[in-house]
């Protein structure tokens, strides 16, 4: 099976240390064993902060985003130290990188690629293109909820929902770099149009990964229509 993982980087960066990564390693090495794999890493908290430099110094989106896009990279090159010679040793710069890395054998690693274009966009393009079998991605809550959970406590979770339906759940929301909105549009359109089998989950456990494709019921699952 060709699988992509997204893995927000407020979980891989959450402690600034190196725990996280080696936990991870350890998972996707056992998933390798069996199956491709494509991962693609978030900026965090490092990549929030730098963008909030570089949007007082007033240089604009696109700058903010190049900024960004670096920090995913550095968090891609972490996360291939922490995997050593089972990854691919470079971070690919677009997916036709991505998918001739991939020609090793070996675990690919990447970021960021282009201005305006999230992680959870990159890793749904990156399916797309690879013709992956199932896109799951990574993130610090447990799924999509109806609303956000980290300030209403009331919040539910969404455990099945179309493609359709997020975008129409986000379509009003105003989406800059470093901000936080629960998946955007590209990386939905992307899901739909490829009829991509997809799963939001909590990803600060990794281990949630195997539990994910031993079809336990987590997360969110997205029916691409």
């Amino acid at each position: 099976m060709r699988i992509v993982v997204a893995i927000g980087g407020s979980i891989l960066m959450k402690e600034y240390d190196y725990k996280k990564f080696q936990e991870y390693a350890e998972i996707l090495r056992f998933l390798a064993q069996e199956n491709e794999i494509f991962v693609v890493v978030g900026g965090g908290k490092p990549a929030r902060d730098y963008i909030s430099i570089v949007r007082d110094l007033k240089c604009g989106e696109a700058k903010c985003d190049d900024i960004g896009i670096e920090v995913t990279r550095l968090n891609a090159k972490l996360l291939i130290l922490a995997l050593k010679n089972d990854a691919y040793p470079s971070v690919p710069h677009n997916f036709q990188e991505a998918e001739k890395y991939s020609a090793s054998g070996k675990i690919v690693i990447m970021g960021g690629t282009e201005p305006a274009h999230s992680t959870d966009a990159v890793s749904a393009i990156l399916a797309e293109y690879t013709k992956a079998d199932l896109l799951i991605n990574l993130t610090s809550v447990d799924g999509m909820y109806d609303k956000d959970p980290t300030n209403n406590s009331d919040a539910k979770l969404i455990e099945e929902i179309t493609a359709t339906e997020m975008l129409e759940f986000i379509k009003n929301k105003d989406v800059k770099a470093g901000t936080y909105e629960f998946f955007d549009m590209t990386a939905i359109q992307m899901i739909k149009r490829s009829s991509l089998e997809t799963v939001i989950a909590n990803g600060n456990d990794p281990k949630n990964l195997l539990k994910i494709l031993k079809k336990e019921k987590l997360g969110t699952r997205i029916i691409a229509k």
